[in-house]
């Protein structure tokens, strides 16, 4: 079990978070060991569909036996039911799109790392005298960079990971990083419709091993 200064680490160093929902188990699995093998170690599954905490249980599961040192995240959590569903479950974070102070308290008295949805300079200051001091930004889309610029000065001890509308070139990932994001979160432009209903888990390793690299290439240039 991570602590919550040791998820926060891994999931900033990655730099990137890839996020999926797939009704099918298997499915689940495979896109799991295509990011694992492409070098990923945090990965967010979305509680967005009836299979969720059922295949969430068997992430848990193939992590154990297979993944080892994988860290599992649960996203879209927006009830303090969902967050003890998903706690007992194994999630090592939770995600969620909005502030509540209900799944805040869940994760606080479980230990486990939570990183909450804020848009305004209201709801990120709300969150951070909460406790927690990775936020997700979302949607990326609607704000873009600057916005990370003009507020970053406002929250010095507060890191931003974004999510929504981020692209996989080099251009638009590093332009979240120049401006001060510690990740950014990747999913149906990293887990392309197509490519998952081909099954072609082998391109998927390929594309995620590309961005690591575009990661990397910023990390050593800054």
């Amino acid at each position: 079990m991570y602590n919550r200064e040791q998820a926060a680490a891994i999931i900033k160093t990655q730099g990137i978070l890839p996020l999926y929902y797939h009704a099918d188990a298997n499915i689940s699995i495979a896109i799991a060991h295509a990011l694992y093998k492409g070098g990923i170690r945090a990965i967010e599954f979305t509680n967005r569909g009836e299979k969720a905490l059922e295949n969430f249980k068997l992430l848990v599961n193939e992590r154990n036996n297979k993944l080892p040192d994988l860290l599992l995240c649960i996203g879209t959590i927006t009830t303090p039911q969902d967050a003890h569903l998903f706690i007992e479950a194994g999630a090592n974070v939770l995600i969620s799109p909005v502030f509540d102070a209900d799944v805040s308290d869940v994760a606080y008295m479980s230990k486990v790392l939570w990183i909450p949805g804020c848009m305004t300079p209201t709801e990120i200051h709300v969150a951070y005298t909460a406790g927690w001091s990775l936020l997700k930004l979302f949607p990326g889309n609607v704000l873009q960079p600057h916005y990370i610029q003009a507020i970053k000065s406002l929250f010095p001890n507060i890191d931003f990971l974004v999510t929504g509308g981020v692209e996989t070139n080099a251009e638009n990932i590093q332009s979240w990083l120049k401006a001060g994001a510690v990740g950014v979160g990747l999913g149906s432009k990293l887990m392309i419709p197509s490519m998952i209903q081909e099954n072609k888990m082998e391109a998927l390793t390929q594309l995620v091993e590309g961005i690591m690299q575009i990661i990397h290439q910023f990390k050593q240039n800054k």
